[in-house]
């Protein structure tokens, strides 16, 4: 029986955290980091398409290479903060329109 389901990775990677500046970016064994979530998320065989939800033109450049969506986040959603039901809202709404 086939799965009709559709199911979506939602990587939030908002530039600076409130600790390490830039920290997706920061480099582990020649990668940075959002790299391990991508690559990760694209091996999965229950994701079919891949989000990131930053406010990085670092991270939306990288995001690129790897052929994943990107959503431009606007500041007031990237504020410490924010919640992470508000970066969901705004993602869902991204999609809609």
């Amino acid at each position: 029986m086939k799965n009709n389901h559709k199911f979506i990775a939602l990587i939030p990677a908002k530039k600076n955290s409130q600790t390490v500046k830039n920290k997706n970016m920061f480099v582990i064994n020649n990668k940075p980091l959002i790299y391990y979530t991508i690559n990760e998320s694209k091996k999965s065989k229950m994701i079919n398409d891949i989000y990131i939800s930053t406010d990085s033109k670092k991270i939306i450049d990288y995001g690129k290479k790897f052929n994943v969506n990107v959503i431009n986040r606007p500041k007031k959603y990237s504020s410490n903060n924010n919640r992470a039901k508000d970066v969901i809202k705004h993602f869902i709404k991204s999609l809609n329109s």
